[in-house]
């Protein structure tokens, strides 16, 4: 996506040859209509996979997957990232390490959302080492239900994540491949 490159490069902040801080699009003001038109992105390349139901974990995934599923006409489910009084007490729940927060979290999502009829498209905005996505990934897989792909708003390629991911056979597709972050500068790949 074109658009998305160009906004990232007048917008984003290497913070390191890690980190990229994309605040300004999806991590703490979100562009809505930049986020509707990567939702169509997502829904365009699953369409012919059955999804019915989009996953992702709270909370900067939440609104690219709103979109995703909005433009699917399917619900979204979000895994939850820190228990509360009211939560399911039988919910899948995986332990994982967070990258950018530097904590080991616990993701969890209510059995009573996914069942092993549905048809997961998992979305999220950006995979490094890929931690939370495998949380997530081992969670819908233990609740029976199909994992038709992942879907990522911003692929650090440079980083294992992805790579990972793909190895375990599952289809992965990222709008924005990012190859490197040296020297403070946002290098691309061919996406």
């Amino acid at each position: 996506m074109e658009l998305l490159k160009q906004r990232i490069l007048e917008e984003g902040v290497v913070v390191s040859d890690q980190v990229l801080k994309l605040d300004g699009l999806l991590n703490h003001q979100v562009d809505p209509m930049l986020t509707m038109e990567m939702g169509r992105e997502f829904a365009r390349r699953f369409a012919e996979a059955g999804v019915s139901r989009v996953v992702t974990v709270e909370s900067s995934g939440i609104a690219v997957a709103f979109a995703t599923a909005y433009e699917m006409k399917v619900p979204l489910v979000f895994a939850r990232r820190k228990k509360t009084l009211l939560a399911d007490p039988d919910a899948l729940c995986e332990r994982v390490p967070s990258f950018t927060k530097g904590i080991v979290t616990d993701i969890m999502l209510s059995r009573q959302y996914i069942s092993e009829n549905d048809k997961i498209l998992f979305i999220d905005d950006i995979i490094a080492n890929g931690d939370a996505a495998r949380g997530l990934i081992k969670i819908i897989q233990r609740s029976g239900a199909e994992l038709v792909g992942l879907g990522v708003v911003v692929e650090k390629s440079f980083q294992a994540g992805a790579r990972t991911i793909r190895e375990q056979g599952i289809r992965l597709e990222s709008l924005v491949d990012i190859t490197s972050l040296s020297e403070g500068k946002i290098t691309f790949g061919l996406n």
